[in-house]
């Protein structure tokens, strides 16, 4: 038979059993007006939508492959910026659930995201000690800022001014001035990593967390130049109100870059706040009032601060000085003299003052604050054991208690599941971990019934599908009852952990294997309940066969006449079931055996090991067929699918892989989990499987109708080898560019090569075009008369457009943060004519903005070689008019829709006397005071 052999291809269908991952920080999103009601987590590469109300999950954003690292939603709350471990940043609408803008620029995992006031730029801080800021609604980078020597920790803009402030692990926070891109200002007062850093009263203080307990505050003061014709030197500068000047802290926390670009008149260490904690700080955040100051360690307490306003302040200061002028006087009648106001002045400590601390159920991985005008303040988080709970208190109140309020949990284990089991009808999934039983519904992914238990190990659903039986770590069986959810029956079998089970092929009974080397076999009987005299299942000892080393796993032969035993020597013997006698012994592995099966024949046992091979062998001779190095770490669980000769094995590799035990070929690898898998199910049908991984993830995969033919997967593989290697490439070098990435805030990535190839593709196709119209016009000369021309089917695919149209049209088509990265790989043979096409389009008016910023960018990178080329100088030159002209129309057309929109403003707030935006409430006051006026003069005339 010379046809190859068909496989059918399994699909990742859904993660479930996950609640909230750890690398990423949780979030409040505002959904359908409501505030502190919905939480976005990271979910391995997606990204879940929790409603805390309900506990249910409303809305999954999709991602790819790399998991989340860091959320930030929008201003505006309409989206949410979300940070990858491969450094890629996506944009997702909390409105449709997609993520439409793709960020391609750091190296590395994205460790920060900041939004700016408004929401139209982005500040991400990453792994690769880059800052990026990302311009939002053009879908572009900015700008790189290098300087920190190690991780990011956090990224913020001010409100007033075009400043940035970031902090890293590199001990050192840095300002930035944002006009010029450069660092000016390097505060190096931490002696360990900064961990984070928030700004508060009115950006005048910012206060650091480090690796200790205390946490700095620093004074900050900002200055402005002035033009003053009566100073000699052309420029003055001169103190922005209302703000003291602070002396230069003695200990160096400071380091101007250049004295002249100083926008900050001092950083001056104001003080510290001890928090309880003896650890770093994890997280340490504000509310969007600035009113609250939280933080947390690596335990599983949050610290809350309030911080006082200036009226707060001053009340308190007055009972100090009131306090301390008693005191005067009662030491002046003593015959001491002080003087009270020396004793009184305001420290760290009167301005920010400790509130309360909040105690969660378990370790804090991150938290979001929520605080209402009316002092509540809401405090959500995501914990370590995989649970997102939610805390109310009081902030206004003198001493307030944190209220639990709810908790997502129903949807996920509290420890790694260890076990896996399907239904006999493929519907219900068993999961069991250190703590629990869950059951599933397959279709829904619904959790029906949760049960504690003690340390599972592994678990089978008793024939009839009413029950089950788990094996724990202590040595006990426990048998539940489904319907119920109830325990029936803990039964002592080992005396160490119950590593492996097997259900009987006539299912009357079962066989256990245990770490004290015995093998038990089991009947299942209906015995009387004491309580309701009614018969429940119950299950009795009926021998054991004791071995000389531990047992790992245990496995009965389809036509339950051979029983496969695997010990901790490395080897795997086989045994008579009936008589018990010693019939094979299957060795070769180098370490043991921690997983194996038999085919549904009995023909074939396959054995996994912790060597990270797998080994396949005949059950008549106890030969091995072959062995193949199946995982790049310990084999972990092995599975036939029913009814055949493929099997699975999940590995430490975080990798699924299926096999063929008849050719020895692998067929497909199934990549999801982001941790080492711990165990796998294949239904009964062979349609479904499920697995479990140290990432707290559950994992759907589903048979397809789709055939998978060998060649074309390890063609598949080979591509995108290849497309992870183009994308690790060393960047271009480009000439002329004397600050290096600076300027560039791309990276090279598969999409941004392929786009390349598109413009090339394109020119190739009009330089062809036009050959062709050159030709055919001499032709039609030649023989007097129109002969008709052949059109290109690419060009009438797109609507029977011009050569030069399709250019356009590809340029129009490739990602804004992928435009600039596309151009800087494409070789400078075809710039030529891409800037004669450019001074087309830009005379025809079309698409200003993006032919604009293409020409700049390749007249910039290019530069020597366009100045150096005659032909090119002429083409410059045009450009140089049309450009200037069309870009003037476009602003003149911009500058008259703004004068049209302020218009229409004032029309309608003269018509509805409603104010827009931010001017609605200063003129508010105005005309209050203006009423109280005209009040009293009514009084005082009457």
């Amino acid at each position: 038979m010379g046809l190859t052999k068909q496989y059918l291809r399994y699909v990742p269908s859904a993660v479930f059993g996950l609640i909230g991952s750890q690398k990423g920080n949780i979030v409040f999103v505002t959904l359908r007006g409501e505030k502190g009601r919905y939480v976005a987590v990271p979910a391995c590469e997606h990204v879940f939508v929790w409603d805390l109300r309900k506990g249910e999950k409303i809305l999954i954003l999709q991602g790819l492959k790399q998991e989340v690292t860091c959320l930030c939603p929008s201003p505006d709350g309409l989206h949410l910026a979300v940070g990858y471990e491969d450094g890629a940043i996506r944009i997702f609408s909390l409105l449709s659930g997609e993520g439409n803008i793709t960020f391609n620029g750091h190296k590395a995992a994205v460790t920060s995201l900041k939004y700016d006031q408004l929401g139209g730029r982005l500040a991400s801080g990453s792994k690769d000690t880059d800052v990026i800021i990302w311009d939002v609604i053009n879908e572009s980078g900015l700008y790189r800022l290098k300087g920190h020597k190690d991780a990011v920790t956090q990224a913020l803009f001010l409100r007033e001014r075009n400043l940035l402030v970031t902090s890293g692990k590199d001990a050192l926070v840095k300002w930035w001035d944002l006009d010029n891109q450069h660092c000016f200002r390097t505060m190096v007062g931490h002696r360990s990593e900064v961990w984070g850093l928030v700004l508060v009263s009115e950006e005048k203080r910012l206060i650091t967390g480090a690796a200790d307990s205390e946490l700095r505050a620093w004074d900050i003061a900002y200055l402005q130049e002035v033009d003053d014709p009566e100073e000699p030197e052309p420029k003055k500068i001169r103190e922005c109100p209302g703000i003291q000047a602070a002396p230069e802290a003695e200990d160096g926390a400071l380091e101007a870059d250049e004295a002249s670009e100083d926008r900050i008149l001092s950083c001056r260490k104001a003080g510290s706040i001890m928090r309880e904690g003896r650890d770093r700080v994890v997280n340490l955040a504000v509310d969007k009032t600035g009113r609250i100051l939280a933080c947390h360690g690596t335990d599983s307490v949050l610290e809350v601060f309030c911080i006082l306003s200036k009226a707060e302040v001053q009340k308190k200061m007055d009972k100090k000085l009131k306090k301390a002028r008693k005191k005067a006087r009662l030491n002046s009648a003593n015959g001491e003299e002080e003087d009270p106001e020396a004793s009184v002045s305001v420290t760290v400590q009167d301005e920010i003052h400790r509130v309360a601390k909040v105690k969660t159920s378990a370790k804090i991985k991150s938290f979001d604050l929520i605080h209402s005008p009316q002092g509540e303040l809401k405090a959500v988080f995501l914990l370590q054991n995989n649970l997102v709970e939610l805390y109310s208190l009081n902030a206004s109140l003198p001493a307030p208690q944190p209220v639990r309020t709810c908790r997502v949990t129903i949807g996920g284990h509290r420890s790694d599941v260890r076990t896996l089991s399907f239904s006999s009808d493929n519907i219900a999934v068993l999961s069991a971990a250190a703590e629990s039983i869950k059951l599933w519904n397959r279709s829904t992914l619904q959790c029906i019934r949760t049960m504690p238990c003690e340390y599972a190990l592994c678990s089978f659903f008793v024939p009839g599908d009413r029950q089950v039986v788990i094996g724990t770590k202590t040595g006990n069986l426990q048998l539940y009852d489904l319907a119920s959810g109830s325990l029936l029956e803990t039964i002592a079998a080992h005396d160490g952990a119950l590593w492996s089970m097997s259900l009987s092929p006539d299912q009357r009974g079962f066989v256990t294997g245990g770490a004290d080397k015995a093998v038990k076999f089991w009947d299942f009987e209906l015995v009387t309940d004491n309580n309701s005299s009614q018969k429940r299942l119950s299950v009795k000892q009926t021998r054991t066969l004791q071995l000389d080393e531990d047992v790992l796993c245990v496995s009965y032969s389809p036509n339950q006449k051979l029983l496969a035993v695997s010990l901790l020597d490395c080897t795997v013997k086989i045994f008579y079931v009936d008589t018990l006698k010693f019939f094979l012994s299957l060795y070769g592995h180098k370490l043991p055996v921690i997983c194996m099966d038999i085919s549904h024949d009995g023909a074939l046992i396959a054995t996994g090991s912790a060597d990270r091979n797998v080994k396949i062998w005949g059950l008549d001779f106890g030969d091995c067929h072959r062995s193949l190095f199946a995982h790049d770490d310990s084999v972990m669980y092995l599975r036939f699918v029913p009814k055949s000769h493929l099997f699975f094995t999940a590995g430490k590799d975080h990798r699924i892989k299926q096999w063929d035990a008849d050719k020895f070929e692998h067929i497909q690898t199934l990549e999801g989990h982001h941790q080492e898998i711990w165990c796998l199910a294949v239904s009964p049908s062979g349609d479904y499987v499920v697995s479990a991984s140290h990432d707290k993830s559950l994992r759907l995969w589903e048979r397809t109708r789709e055939p998978l033919i060998l060649e074309e997967e390890r063609e598949m593989q080979r591509e995108a080898e290849y497309e992870e290697s183009v994308a690790k490439e060393d960047q271009p070098a480009v000439p002329g560019e004397t600050q290096g990435d600076n300027y560039f805030t791309g990276k090279k990535t598969i999409e941004t090569v392929k786009a390349a190839e598109r413009i090339m593709e394109a020119i190739e196709l009009y330089r062809e075009e036009t050959a062709k119209m050159k030709e055919h016009r001499a032709i039609c000369k030649a023989a007097g008369k129109e002969v008709p021309l052949p059109v290109n089917p690419i060009l009438m695919a797109h609507g029977n457009i011009s050569p030069s149209a399709y250019v356009l049209e590809t340029f129009k088509g490739i990602r804004s943060s992928e435009l600039e990265e596309a151009l800087l790989v494409l070789p400078f043979s075809y710039v030529p004519d891409v800037l004669k096409l450019f001074n087309e389009f830009i005379q025809m008016g079309s698409d200003v903005e993006l032919l604009c910023r293409c020409l700049f960018f390749l007249l910039r990178i290019h530069f020597g070689q366009i100045t150096n080329n005659q032909m090119l100088v002429p083409v410059i030159e045009k450009l140089k008019e049309t450009t200037i002209s069309k870009v003037r129309q476009v602003q003149d057309v911009i500058g008259f829709n703004m004068a049209g929109l302020e218009y229409l403003k004032r029309e309608c707030e003269a018509k509805s006397e409603v104010m827009f935006f931010a001017d609605a409430t200063s003129h508010l006051e105005e005309k209050k005071r203006k009423r109280k006026n005209r009040r009293k003069m009514v009084l005082t005339l009457t």
